[in-house]
């Protein structure tokens, strides 16, 4: 069965998320706050019939992974493609104190966000070429409706190529949110909902957002 719509998930709050900083690949719980967002989440799923659910290999993506899976009868399959940007010398630190301790390198993300590398990191393009590897196996599989628990940076990545009027990279996504594409009549993928917290039920999901190359951006995922 062809694969309808995709619902991506961004994992719930870390102490991280809070504090501003840059996580990319390190192992970072999910926080009492991010795990009641976790269960909020699950029990809004488990009507919705989803056929499989696949997630990002990093810690606070697969803590997600795991509370959904105990109220559902999902059983997540992990992949490390799906990971965050990888954020090499400026993983754990705050905008701030990049823009101090690494200006040259500050200023270069500025002229080509799209190319620019982060040192022992990756650049925006690194991660659309296997984020985009991920996906197209991920439908190949089939499953009708299927969840993808994934990150801020390899979620524009993704919807820039499979939705490109949708100006990804200034789309903000909350912690726990959710943003679904469904598959159009002629192939084409359309955004029907964006950065959805409604299934949180009044518990929050704060937006920490910082100025990255000169724009607000959410940079601590």
């Amino acid at each position: 069965m062809a694969v309808k719509r995709v619902m991506f998930i961004r994992p719930g709050e870390t102490a991280w998320n809070k504090n501003g900083r840059w996580q990319g690949h390190v192992a970072v719980p999910l926080n009492e706050h991010g795990q009641a967002q976790a269960k909020r989440l699950a029990k809004f799923i488990r009507p919705i019939g989803l056929t499989a659910l696949y997630s990002s290999d990093l810690r606070r993506a697969r803590d997600t992974a795991e509370i959904i899976a105990q109220y559902t009868d999902l059983k997540p399959i992990y992949d490390p493609r799906l990971r965050e940007r990888g954020m090499g010398d400026w993983q754990g630190m705050t905008l701030d104190e990049i823009v101090v301790w690494y200006p040259e390198s500050y200023q270069r993300v500025q002229a080509d966000p799209q190319g620019f590398q982060v040192p022992g990191g990756e650049s925006r393009r690194q991660v659309a070429e296997r984020v985009r590897m991920a996906f197209d196996d991920i439908i190949g599989r089939g499953g009708d409706t299927v969840g993808i628990i994934t990150h801020t940076t390899a979620l524009r990545s993704l919807l820039d190529e499979l939705v490109p009027d949708s100006d990804a990279y200034n789309l903000y996504f909350k912690n726990m949110s959710v943003t679904t594409i469904m598959r159009q009549e002629d192939g084409l993928w359309r955004i029907t909902q964006l950065d959805d917290v409604t299934h949180l039920e009044g518990v929050s999901s704060a937006a920490f957002y910082e100025l990255e190359e000169g724009k607000k951006n959410d940079s601590s995922d």
